[in-house]
């Protein structure tokens, strides 16, 4: 059982807001809660599997691969500003085969690439340094979906039920372009 530290941390730190955070709110916003679920257990199952292989050494190996953090950075970016230009042309009434919530698989896979992630990640190791690595990576994977599954769900019940207030089509875009503009702000944060 992890700590009341680890569990704390790991809470505020996916609970702020990030990639997943304004996209869940958006998806919840835009195609309700139902729809979005697929998302969210992709988000958790995601996160979950990025902390655990961070518990296995991942994380350092990026950590000591400038390269290899290159690539992550820029594939994180360039995703983040594809995900901002969606929510920027995102209108209410329209939805085509494009206009959808993330599948689980793409929630998933996005967590490969979510700066945000690897970073809480890394810093919750400092919280089980007397673990032996497969018990870190147990106690990661664990601590990682068990939260964010909560924290996807109030994320995604708090778009839905602001998609009540936003009925005007002004105040739709408004909403959404505020959310595609914290994603680009996000996407140059990668690089810091």
């Amino acid at each position: 059982m992890p700590d009341l530290a680890l569990i704390g941390f790991v809470f505020f730190g996916l609970f702020s807001p990030g990639p997943n955070v304004i996209l869940l709110t958006a998806s919840g916003a835009r195609f309700g809660f139902r729809a979005t679920i697929p998302h969210i257990i992709g988000v958790a199952l995601g996160v979950g599997i990025t902390a655990g292989v961070t518990g296995l050494g991942v994380g350092a190996l990026l950590q000591t691969a400038p390269v290899l953090t290159l690539i992550l950075k820029i594939a994180a970016s360039l995703w983040i500003l594809l995900m901002a230009y969606r929510l920027w042309h995102a209108e209410p009434a329209k939805v085509d085969d494009n206009d959808r919530p993330f599948t689980l698989v793409e929630a998933v896979l996005f967590q490969w690439v979510n700066p945000k992630v690897w970073a809480v990640a890394l810093s919750a190791m400092a919280y089980i340094t007397d673990l032996p690595p497969a018990a870190q990576a147990q106690t990661l994977a664990m601590t990682f979906a068990a939260l964010n599954l909560a924290v996807c769900t109030f994320w995604t019940s708090a778009g839905h039920l602001l998609s009540k207030l936003l009925r005007n089509a002004r105040l739709w875009r408004g909403f959404m372009r505020i959310m595609a503009a914290a994603l680009v702000v996000f996407s140059t944060l990668v690089f810091l």
